[in-house]
């Protein structure tokens, strides 16, 4: 027996289904890594979930937003202790109370303050909206970037401006010693490095870590207040919710479930065992017809059983079935009748002894 060692079309028809199939699987792949704002998946496995946490703004006739779904309509509270001011923040949004005046944030962005806090009438944000969550390992954290500027900066001449101040005071002024000031004043700023004069690069931020409350009777979400660093820069909060815990990640329209892969795994896998079966017994064993598939004595003796399995079934089944008119059982009936009949035969069969013994 030779084989061609050119590819057969049935060969080459597999790999192409089979190419499409590793295709379509990794577009499905893609649509399982899309992320939703204020949600997050860990390493191993877990969901969460805290849109819940997230305070809406009520409509203007006071109802509920539609799919508030029982969360906050105000903002959450964080007492500041030892630090001298209360902050006031929301999770994953902007806050509900609209701020105005923040020191050093665009008017364009006061609607996006995520949190802030007031100092002797002055607001300063910790930072704009951002719904993205990450986990590392146990802890869930989120972070709020661009609030108001860190500090003070220093003007470059600064120095120039108050050695004037002191000239103007003056009431004689020499004009030698005048020039010869000024010439010192401009070897002095000239050797020392121009400071920036610009606004600040470092801004106010929040970051705040999460954490499971496994109380039934919690309501919402506990916000407090940690720590800041000496610069007024960074602040440190802790939120304990029960949104926190670790969850399964609920199936998304247009995405593929675990159920879904399996399904897809299975097809591919009957396809391969059908299509490289038939191939290799078209081709070597030069089976023809239905014996071309994979055991087919196999596959065979398990129709003839389903066949037969079926029959029985419904013939005892038809035994429940009611009876025809016209029709009755010829013996076995539970009537009286049928039992008198069998004595009248008995009755025959004795007297017939009788007569033939005599």
């Amino acid at each position: 027996m030779r084989f061609s060692s050119q590819p057969r079309p049935a060969y080459s028809a597999i790999l192409y289904f089979l190419s499409l199939v590793s295709v379509s699987l990794a577009a499905d792949a893609d649509k399982t890594t899309t992320s939703t704002a204020c949600t997050a998946s860990s390493t191993s496995g877990a969901f969460f979930d805290l849109r819940p946490d997230t305070a809406l703004k009520l409509n203007p006739d006071g109802s509920k937003p539609a799919h508030s779904n029982g969360a906050p309509t105000v903002d959450y509270k964080a007492r500041g202790y030892d630090y001298g001011s209360n902050f006031t923040l929301n999770i994953c949004g902007a806050v509900v109370e609209p701020v105005e005046d923040v020191i050093g944030v665009d008017e364009s962005k006061w609607q996006n303050v995520s949190a802030y806090y007031t100092s002797k009438g002055d607001v300063y944000s910790l930072g704009l909206q951002s719904g993205t969550l990450v986990s590392r390992g146990k802890e869930l954290v989120l972070q709020y970037t661009g609030g108001s500027p860190c500090g003070k900066s220093t003007k470059r001449d600064e120095g120039l401006q108050e050695r004037s101040s002191i000239h103007d005071g003056a009431a004689y002024r020499d004009p030698d010693y005048e020039r010869e000031s000024d010439m010192t004043a401009t070897k002095t700023l000239g050797s020392q490095p121009a400071k920036e004069t610009g606004e600040p690069k470092r801004r106010k931020s929040a970051t705040i870590f999460f954490s499971c409350d496994r109380d039934p009777g919690a309501g919402t979400a506990q916000v407090s207040f940690i720590a800041t660093d000496p610069d007024e820069c960074s602040y440190v909060f802790k939120v304990k919710s029960q949104h926190a815990c670790a969850g399964v990640e609920p199936h998304t329209p247009g995405s593929v479930g675990p159920g879904s892969v399996f399904l897809i795994i299975f097809a591919i896998a009957v396809l391969v065992y059908l299509l490289g079966g038939i191939f290799y017994q078209r081709t070597v064993a030069n089976a023809r017809g239905w014996k071309q598939l994979p055991n087919y004595s196999l596959w065979a003796s398990v129709w003839s059983f389903i066949c037969d399995f079926f029959a029985i079934a419904t013939s005892s089944c038809a035994r429940f079935l009611p009876n025809r008119r016209g029709y009755h059982y010829v013996s076995g009936s539970p009537s009286g009748r049928g039992r008198s009949n069998r004595d009248d035969e008995n009755r025959l069969i004795d007297q017939y002894d009788e007569e033939w013994e005599d």
